[in-house]
C-alpha cells in the first residue's frame, strides 16, 4: 500500500487571500465598466464618458433605451384597429412603422431634447455627448435635420403604401416633430412646466404611435385618438419619473418639473397615484364596451405596478427611479396591448 502524500500547507495564507481579494476586484472593475459603456451607448443614466467613435456617439445621443416605448405602441395600434393579419406585407409595413417611430422620430426628439438641455446636461449628466465635448454642435444640428426630414418622409412612403387619400401618418409624424419641438426648445419649452411638460411627453409616447399604428391598418377615428390621449394620463406619470434625475439640475435652472414644484415625496406620489388611476379609469371603459376579460386582465396587471412602487419607487425615487421603470414598465404596456386588443375586438 502506497504512502499518501502530504499536503503541505502554504507558508503564506495572507498573499493567497490577498491575490484572490485583486482578482475579483479586477473582475468587478471589468463588470462595471462593461455595464457604464452599455449604459453609455444606450443612452441610460449612469453612463462612462470617453467614447470615441463618432458612430457610437451618434448612436448615444439618439438613446436607443427610450425606442421601445415608441415601438411599442405602433404594435398596440395596429392591435387596436382591428385589421391586422399576419402577412409578410404587414409585418414589413409594422417594421418600417417601428423604424419611423423608433430611430427616425424618436432619435430626432432625443437629440433636440439634449441639444436644448445642454447646460442642464453639464450639471446633471455631463458625460453626455454634447457637455462633455465628444461632437461638436454642428454636427449634433444636422443629425438632427437629416433624421427630421428621413422621418416626415418615410411617414409619406407609410401613407401611399397603404393608399391613405388623405396623409395621416405624415400628419401625425409632423404634429410630433412639433410637439418634440416646442417641448425643448424656448420660447414655449413646455418641459419649464411640470404638468404641460410631462403631458406632452406622456402623449408622444402613447398617443403618437397608437395612432400611426391604428392609422397604418385602419381609419383612425376620434374615439381612438380620445382614448389615447386619456391613456397619456398614465404616460404623464410615466413622463414624472424621468424628471427626478435631473432634479439638483432643474432648481439650480429654474425648471418647474413636479420634484421642483411639489418636493420629492409628494412628486413621486403623484407619479404613482396618476399611473395606477387612469389605467383603472381605462379598465371600467373597457367593462363599459363589454370586454370584460380584458378589463381584468389589466386590473390584474396593475397590481404588481403598485407592489413595485412600494418596493423600489416611493422608497427612494431618486435613487431607485431606473430600477423601478425596469421592473414595472412591462406590466404598463403589456397592459397597453391588452387595451388594443380589447378595442380591435370591439371593432372601436
Amino acid at each position: 500500500m502506497s504512502e499518501s502524500t502530504p499536503i503541505t500547507p502554504d507558508p503564506n495564507p495572507t498573499e493567497v487571500i490577498d491575490s484572490v481579494a485583486n482578482n475579483l476586484n479586477e473582475q468587478a472593475i471589468a463588470s462595471a465598466d462593461r455595464s457604464a459603456k452599455t449604459r453609455q451607448l444606450l443612452g441610460m443614466k449612469g453612463a462612462a464618458p470617453g467614447e470615441t467613435s463618432i458612430w457610437k456617439i451618434r448612436l448615444q445621443l439618439m438613446k436607443p433605451i427610450t425606442w421601445i416605448p415608441l415601438i411599442w405602441g405602433v404594435v398596440c395600434g395596429a392591435a387596436s384597429s382591428g385589421n391586422y393579419t399576419w402577412t409578410l406585407e404587414n409585418v414589413l409595413k409594422v417594421a418600417t412603422c417601428m423604424l419611423l417611430a423608433g430611430p427616425l422620430m424618436t432619435g430626432y426628439t432625443q437629440i433636440l431634447n439634449d441639444y436644448y438641455d445642454r447646460e442642464i446636461d453639464a450639471i446633471n449628466e455631463p458625460y453626455r455627448p454634447i457637455p462633455s465635448g465628444a461632437i461638436p454642435l454642428p454636427q449634433v444640428i444636422i443629425q438632427i435635420w437629416v433624421l427630421l426630414i428621413a422621418g416626415i418622409s418615410l411617414a409619406f412612403v407609410l401613407d401611399v403604401w397603404v393608399g391613405d387619400e388623405f396623409p395621416t401618418i405624415t400628419a401625425i409624424a409632423i404634429i410630433g416633430s412639433f410637439i418634440a419641438y416646442i417641448y425643448s426648445a424656448p420660447p414655449l419649452k413646455l418641459k419649464q412646466n411640470g404638468w404641460l411638460g410631462s403631458y406632452a411627453l406622456g402623449a408622444s409616447y402613447i398617443t403618437l404611435p397608437w395612432s400611426t399604428g391604428h392609422a397604418l391598418f385602419g381609419d383612425l377615428n376620434s374615439t381612438i385618438v380620445i382614448l389615447t390621449m386619456f391613456y397619456s394620463l398614465a404616460g404623464l406619470g410615466i413622463a414624472i419619473v424621468n424628471d427626478f434625475k435631473s432634479v439638483e439640475g432643474d432648481r439650480q435652472l429654474g425648471l418647474q418639473s413636479l420634484p421642483v414644484m411639489f418636493g420629492i415625496t409628494t412628486a413621486a406620489w403623484i407619479c404613482v397615484v396618476t399611473i395606477d388611476v387612469f389605467q383603472g379609469l381605462i379598465a371600467a371603459y373597457l367593462v363599459s364596451i363589454h370586454e370584460n376579460l380584458y378589463a381584468a386582465i389589466l386590473l390584474l396587471l396593475i397590481i404588481p405596478q403598485i407592489t413595485l412602487q412600494d418596493m423600489y419607487f416611493l422608497r427612494d425615487p431618486v435613487k431607485n427611479d431606473v430600477k423601478y421603470q425596469a421592473s414595472a414598465q412591462p406590466f404598463l404596456v403589456l397592459g397597453m396591448l391588452v387595451t388594443g386588443l380589447a378595442l380591435g375586438h370591439a371593432g372601436v
